[in-house]
């Protein structure tokens, strides 16, 4: 779910957007703002809160019953429009300006080698088999949207739909061939990519392939 423009949202977003702008809202807070009855927005509520994009406190005054108010969780930031892409592009040219290109290249060296000591706890004493289905869970985790095929006993086909980091790999290519040394690395594999999102492609394909013991 994305945010639509504001003259465009649901009932749904604009209780979003409401909780945003104000911190915290009661039930009846958000009735009012709305203009509805409070039946569809105790509905959406319930269905925010059990999405996990809003949570509830109870709020005791001197006078009255304790009342429920509602806030976002951390989770509901991706349902709002960021720039973390742009910031971490300009960072990355200063850095070009200031000590050229092979900086970056090995900036994304060093992510990848804090990459492979973070996942590779979870791949010991895994077969092969194993090993690529976790590192679908992991990818997808980190928002890949991976599809996982299996296409003969030791091979596999690999799809990312989706990368977060997308507009950075279009600029800084090596951004991807550390992502394939890396899935190399952590599968002790042979891996071939026909297909490069940064590259054109509408998504990433990795053939994967179990490396012989003997090569």
């Amino acid at each position: 779910m994305t945010l639509q423009p504001k003259d465009e949202l649901s009932t749904r977003e604009t209780i979003l957007h409401l909780l945003k702008t104000n911190d915290e809202l009661s039930a009846k807070d958000l009735t009012d703002h709305l203009n509805i009855t409070s039946m569809p927005v105790r509905r959406h509520i319930d269905s925010l809160e059990r999405d996990g994009f809003i949570e509830s406190r109870i709020v005791r005054r001197p006078m009255g019953r304790p009342t429920a108010t509602y806030s976002l969780t951390e989770r509901a930031n991706v349902l709002f429009p960021t720039k973390y892409h742009s910031i971490a592009l300009d960072l990355l040219d200063e850095l070009v300006q200031e000590s050229g290109e092979s900086m970056v290249e090995r900036l994304f060296e060093r992510r990848k080698e804090t990459l492979y000591k973070k996942y590779t706890k979870s791949l010991e004493d895994k077969d092969f088999e194993e090993k690529v289905a976790i590192l679908a869970d992991i990818q997808s985790e980190n928002g890949y949207m991976v599809e996982l095929k299996k296409t003969s006993d030791d091979e596999y086909m690999f799809i990312e739909h989706n990368c977060p980091i997308a507009k950075i790999a279009h600029q800084y290519n090596h951004a991807c061939q550390c992502e394939l040394r890396l899935f190399e690395s952590l599968l002790n594999a042979n891996i071939s990519r026909p297909e490069c999102l940064a590259e054109g492609s509408k998504k990433y394909v990795y053939k994967i392939r179990k490396r012989n013991l003997q090569s």
